[in-house]
Parts: C-alpha cells; sequence; structure tokens
C-alpha cells in the first residue's frame, strides 16, 4: 500500500466511525427519551393513527406496542453501533430504519397533519423541516455505515458481544417499564416536579404577542374557497365547510396556556383558589371511562387526609357529567368533582389517574396509579413530611445515575473479560517457557 492509498484508508476509517457514533449517539438518545415516557410517544402515535385516517386503532394496544419496540429497537440500535457489535445487523437495520423515517418526515414537513414529530419527546423540540434534514444527514451516515461496516471498530472483545447486546436490551426493556408502570425519570414538560405554575403563566410586560387569523372554509358550486374576517363572502349560496386558526405571526407564548380548572358543581373557575392553597391534591384523569381503578382505597384515604388537615382536594377531568357519576357510583368517590382540557391533564401527568400535589402553585410531588402515598406516608401535617417537601433530586443527579445503570455493569463485564484474557495469556506462556527450560536440562 502506497502512502495516498494509506492516507485514504485512514481518512475513510475515520469517516466511518464518525458516522457511526453519530448514529449511535442519536439512536440512544432518541430510544432513551422515549423509554423514559412511553405514554408520550403512545399520545403521539395516537396522533399519527389520526393524521392516516386509522382513529379507530387508538382504543386498542396497539399505540402501546408500537411505542415500546420504537424506544427498545431505537436504544438497541444505538448500542450496538456504539460498542461496535453485530456490525452487519447494526448497519442494515440502520438503513432500512431511515429509509422508512426520511420519506416519512418529507411528508410531515409537506402535510404538517403534526406540527412535532415526536422524536425526541418533549426533550428536544423540532420543526417538521428541521427534523427531515436531520433524517437526510442520518439517511447518509447509514448509507456510509452500511457499505463500510467492517471498517466498525469494536470497543469489545467478540466474547463479549452478546453479554452486551443483552444487557442493553435488557436495561431497556426494564427502564421502559418502570417508567410505564410509575412516571418519567426526566419530565420536560411545563408541570415537572418544582414547576411554579403561577409563574408559568405569567406574561412579561412588553413583549411582542403572536397573533393568529381564523381562516374560513365555504363551498360552491363544487369549488371550495377559504376566507378571513375581513373578505367574508356576503352571498348566502356559500356553503360552510370548516375553519381553523392559524399562526400569521409568532410572539412570547407563555409555558403553561391552559391550565384552567372549573368545578363540576356549579361552574366556576377554580384555578386561583387552587393555585393559591397552601397544599392541594389534584386526582388527575383525564378519562375516567378508562382509569385505573385498583387505587381507590388509597385514593378515598388521601382524600380523607386532606379533609382532616384542611388541604384541597379535587379530582380533575376532561369526562362528562353521565362518565362522572358513572365513577361516583362505581367506587363510592366522595371527592369534589372539577374540568379540564383533556391535553392540559395529559400533559400535567402521565397516569390515569395520576397525584398531583401542589403547595402555592408550585408542584410538589407527582404519584401514578401504581405509587400513591399511603397512611404510613401521611402521618401527619404536610409541612413536617418529607413528602410536603419540594424532591431534593436534580437533573444532573437523575442523569448520573442513568449512566451508572447503564455503563456500570458494562464497564464491569469488560474489566472482568480482560483480566479472563490477561490470565489465560499468562497460562500459554508459562507451559512453554517450563518446556523450554527441560529441554535445557537435558
Amino acid at each position: 500500500m502506497n502512502l495516498e492509498n494509506k492516507y485514504i484508508h485512514r481518512a475513510v476509517y475515520a469517516g466511518v466511525n464518525v458516522c457511526r457514533f453519530l448514529l449511535a449517539i442519536v439512536f440512544l438518545f432518541s430510544g432513551f427519551i422515549k423509554a423514559n415516557d412511553p405514554m408520550g410517544t403512545v399520545y403521539k402515535v395516537q396522533d399519527y393513527f389520526e393524521a392516516w385516517g386509522m382513529a379507530g386503532w387508538n382504543s386498542g394496544f396497539v399505540p402501546y406496542l408500537i411505542a415500546w419496540i420504537m424506544a427498545i429497537v431505537e436504544f438497541t440500535l444505538g448500542s450496538y453501533l456504539l460498542f461496535g457489535i453485530r456490525r452487519r445487523l447494526a448497519s442494515v437495520s440502520c438503513l432500512l430504519f431511515m429509509l422508512v423515517m426520511t420519506p416519512l418526515t418529507l411528508w410531515l414537513a409537506v402535510a404538517n397533519p403534526i406540527s412535532d414529530c415526536g422524536c425526541f419527546g418533549d426533550a428536544v423540540h423540532l420543526s417538521n423541516w428541521d427534523t427531515f434534514w436531520k433524517n437526510v444527514v442520518l439517511l447518509l451516515a447509514s448509507i456510509v455505515v452500511f457499505f463500510r461496516n467492517r471498517s466498525i471498530f469494536k470497543l469489545v472483545t467478540d466474547k463479549m458481544d452478546w453479554l452486551v447486546a443483552m444487557y442493553s436490551t435488557v436495561f431497556i426493556f426494564l427502564f421502559t417499564y418502570f417508567t410505564l408502570s410509575h412516571l418519567p425519570v426526566f419530565d420536560f414538560r411545563p408541570y415537572r416536579i418544582g414547576a411554579d405554575i403561577k409563574a408559568g403563566m405569567e406574561i412579561p410586560e412588553g413583549v411582542k404577542l403572536p397573533v393568529y387569523e381564523t381562516i374560513f372554509t365555504y363551498q360552491k358550486d363544487g369549488v371550495q374557497k377559504e376566507f378571513t374576517i375581513d373578505n367574508f363572502p356576503t352571498d348566502s349560496t356559500w356553503k360552510f365547510v370548516e375553519s381553523k386558526t392559524v399562526l400569521k405571526e409568532k410572539g412570547y407564548e407563555p409555558p403553561i396556556k391552559d391550565f384552567v380548572i372549573v368545578s363540576n358543581e356549579d361552574g366556576f373557575d377554580i384555578t386561583d383558589e387552587i393555585l393559591n392553597s397552601d397544599y392541594a391534591f389534584l386526582l388527575v384523569s383525564p378519562w375516567l371511562e378508562n382509569a385505573d381503578d385498583s387505587s381507590m382505597d388509597l385514593i378515598n384515604e388521601v382524600y380523607d387526609y386532606s379533609l382532616d388537615h384542611g388541604y384541597k382536594f379535587y379530582c380533575v377531568t376532561a369526562s362528562s357529567d353521565e362518565a362522572i357519576a358513572r365513577w361516583q357510583d362505581y367506587t363510592g368517590a366522595e371527592y369534589p368533582f372539577a374540568t379540564m382540557d383533556e391535553i392540559t391533564l395529559k400533559t400535567i401527568i402521565r397516569s390515569n389517574p395520576g397525584l398531583v400535589l401542589l403547595k402555592d402553585g408550585v408542584v410538589i410531588r407527582k404519584w401514578s396509579n401504581f405509587s400513591f402515598p399511603d397512611e404510613y406516608q401521611l402521618s401527619g401535617p404536610l409541612d413536617k413530611l418529607p413528602i410536603g417537601q419540594l424532591d431534593g433530586n436534580t437533573f444532573w443527579e437523575k442523569v448520573t445515575e442513568m449512566l451508572v445503570w447503564f455503563f456500570g455493569p458494562l464497564i464491569l463485564f469488560i474489566f472482568i473479560d480482560l483480566l479472563w484474557l490477561s490470565i489465560r495469556r499468562r497460562k500459554k506462556v508459562i507451559p512453554v517457557s517450563k518446556h523450554n527450560n527441560n529441554e535445557k536440562k537435558n
């Protein structure tokens, strides 16, 4: 090999591995974010089904299965590429994945049926066109890796391939199960623990507000035409089809816009009453029709506890009066009910039902249906209990914990593997030296 070819070979080798690590980082991050918030992925899959005219699939298990599979597949492929294992399988799978996702995101960018593709959940929001160009880059990288996958160097030995592959899949499977049964470990939504809802609703003075415009679609003689409020048709032969509100000019939008709670009893807005309470429990259920009732005893205990200590307690839902009545008859619920926007409820907590504790408008605690507090945790006034205080775990502490959980065992496995290889090499050398010494004696 001459000098020129040597440099070309090194450049290709470096380029392939740069593409490999780029894909690994993106797939690991995307898969982990989906596993961290599987219910968010479920909601996004349901949005896709509605855009495709397949809303009938939303009520079954299919969205949950797709969310689970996407999290596991993306994270596992990212792990394969990171450690350089299963190179053929990983390169082929990545290429096929990008060949599907790139045209899909092009359609999203052109048709714009959904404002956000959901690739990175609530952690990173990209426009549909940004998502498409991101996928173009990843597609090119996957093509490079596919054709030159033998240039991918491995971070583990061949004998460790199966262990790393198995551990990566098991890790993300168990993590997805945990977050689906409980709540996301990392909460990137406006209602995360520590969020001040009142502050999130405020609009600073002097900022430019967004400008919206309502478009009316009318039909006449088989022809549809769009109108605005300024050129509204006066001809009565035009028949109304639909209306939509579009963003005309961008401006400041507060992180929290739709936090409005209306009492089901009298129809009064009780938002300020709840946000200005010392402590307030909100039992959040977007749809009581589909809510899990396995923890009703604990919910009733929390309600009794709130009555004893003078704390606010409301079940907040988007369900109809009939659904609320059925829930009361079935569970014996005596707590008051209130209504709120369905999307807001799904954003507040990823559980149906879920429990939220507010202190003067600040989110103090969240519990899924599988982790409601019991009488032992509610043994006194909230200001004297740990659950009545803000969770002290910081974002970076959680990041460190996740990195330790994933990479810690892998580093241990690699260390044991290297130690075993070292021992085996020493055992091979010792017999040879002994044989040579015996020959010299003879």
